[in-house]
């Protein structure tokens, strides 16, 4: 099976977007960041959408193939990578 890399939760809950790929498979991850505080992260109520496709160009100019949010916890992030690699 193909080893997708996914970052930390850390990294998602700073609002950074994440874009990989596994030869002609390509993905986003896009967070969906809720603040309990001015400086602590929700990660109940925060979710990580996820994008793909297959083919040569950007996500710009590319059709989505797919999309499924999932909950900004450790299990989401399991659940996430696991979606991605059934669809490579």
């Amino acid at each position: 099976m193909a080893e997708i890399f996914l970052p930390t939760l850390h990294t998602f809950a700073m609002n950074n977007i994440f874009t990989g790929s596994w030869g002609a498979f390509r993905f986003r991850a896009e967070p969906k960041v809720v603040m309990a505080t001015p400086k602590e992260v929700d990660f109940q109520q925060s979710t990580i959408f996820a994008e793909y496709w297959h083919g040569p160009y950007c996500y710009e100019k590319s059709t989505m193939e797919g999309s499924q949010s999932f909950p900004m916890t450790e299990e989401g992030r399991e659940e996430l990578l696991h979606w991605l690699e059934a669809h490579i």
